[in-house]
């Protein structure tokens, strides 16, 4: 059992004790556990979502010297704006962006993600939101082409 939860954890960024409780309620189904910890995350995400977010940061990405894309996403505090997880998901949404072009932040939202189709780039934040226990939105971008 320890196993599957560090390699739940490994897969979800869930906390232990919270990978050891969905693989209970699975009967050690390990997609079954996944599922669970996925719906909780994004119930987390909700009650999180009108917490100020006064911290952030600006990712800036270029692809082949042809795409450029300025994103501004924002978190509650400092210590996450310079966490990995978060740095991860602003360098992902503005791949996410460069490739996808929309036309603002409500129709990025609602894109599949490039990095899994399965689900939308809203449903990716949240769970980002979910792993670190902070809000976090996208304030804004802009996307230059050649």
């Amino acid at each position: 059992m320890i196993n599957d939860i560090q390699k739940i954890r490994g897969e979800t960024g869930a906390g232990v004790m919270e990978c050891k409780k969905a693989l209970e309620e699975s009967k050690g189904n390990f997609e079954k556990a996944k599922k669970i910890l996925y719906k909780k995350g994004l119930k987390k995400a909700e009650q999180k979502s009108e917490r100020k977010t006064g911290a952030g940061l600006l990712e800036v990405y270029v692809h082949n010297h042809r795409v450029g894309v300025l994103l501004e996403l924002r978190c509650e505090t400092d210590f996450v704006a310079k966490n990995e997880l978060f740095k991860e998901l602003a360098h992902n949404l503005a791949m996410q962006i460069a490739a996808m072009n929309p036309e603002n932040v409500k129709e990025l939202l609602k894109q599949p993600s490039i990095k899994d189709e399965k689900q939308t780039v809203e449903e990716l934040i949240k769970q980002y939101i979910a792993r670190t226990g902070e809000n976090m939105k996208v304030e804004r971008f802009t996307r230059y082409e050649l």
